[in-house]
């Protein structure tokens, strides 16, 4: 599978590099950006963070707004934010931001028209792992990690593959979409009404399940917009409960939904992270 260049630049003594290619598994050209530290250049394999961000944004925001690099190239950390959905004009859309382009949700689309492109579980698990670890040199060690809808992709993409990642974090994630308006909203387009397929993609369902554990690390601000009618962490931290899952739940004062939150406490979570992809 071949990939092209389309943006370089040198950052922290790494370089940020963005590119696209021709996926199969969405049936339309892609564009994912890959930071990668110094050791890197140097020729060392190094373990990666998969970042997964939310609706409406592209590969773009996390890697120009969180500050991400200069903590990466301490750690010797790869990261690689894909886009969040498929793109293209022949790509089935909605005027509604949080449906279509920019709200893959990270899950195969059953129903017509969206299961044509809308298939981004398959991308993040396998076709693009298989893609970055044979044109980089970047190991099989991997973690992953996300924002609002990515923290739900992260999530769960987690838990239904521990042994895939090493670990798992999110902020602000949409811990319980099956119960809450963006989540019920997209599963009704993206999988049909029939509502026990809805349980395979919700965090806290799959938490409250697992008899595999991963170390998992949530951040959320108090005083996020969403926090009530979209996010639930409650569910999350009650489902951890019942499964004995080692969940850090961090609550913050003041705190929104924005990047101003991610980047206050990212340096925290690839620190988390480091310490289960260096084991």
């Amino acid at each position: 599978m071949s990939i092209e260049n389309i943006s370089s630049n040198k950052s922290f003594g790494g370089w940020h590099k963005q590119y696209t290619h021709r996926s199969k598994v969405l049936n339309c050209d892609m564009r994912f950006a890959i930071y990668l530290p110094p050791q890197a250049s140097a020729g060392e394999a190094v373990p990666a963070l998969y970042w997964l961000s939310g609706l409406t944004c592209t590969d773009e925001n996390f890697m120009q707004k969180s500050g991400v690099q200069r903590i990466a190239a301490e750690l010797g950390i790869a990261i690689i934010a894909p886009d969040t959905g498929p793109r293209g004009d022949d790509v089935a859309d909605d005027d509604a931001y949080d449906l279509g382009k920019g709200a893959g949700f990270y899950i195969n689309a059953t129903q017509a028209p969206w299961n044509r492109h809308y298939q981004m579980y398959d991308y993040i698990v396998k076709e693009l792992p298989e893609l970055i670890e044979a044109s980089f040199p970047i190991s099989a060690m991997r973690s992953i990690s996300g924002h609002s809808m990515g923290g739900h992709g992260a999530l769960t993409i987690a838990l239904k593959n521990p042994l895939r990642y090493r670990s798992v974090s999110a902020f602000s994630p949409i811990s319980n979409p099956i119960n809450c308006p963006w989540g019920q909203k997209v599963f009704t387009q993206y999988l049909g009404d029939d509502k026990t397929q809805w349980l395979e993609h919700d965090a806290s369902e799959l938490m409250r399940m697992a008899r595999q554990f991963i170390p998992a690390r949530v951040e959320q601000g108090n005083a996020d917009p969403f926090l009530e009618e979209q996010l639930k962490p409650e569910s999350l931290s009650a489902a951890a409960k019942v499964s004995g899952y080692p969940l850090e739940l961090n609550s913050h004062d003041g705190y929104d939904h924005s990047y101003y939150f991610i980047a206050s406490f990212i340096e925290e979570h690839l620190r988390f992270h480091a310490a289960h992809l260096q084991t």
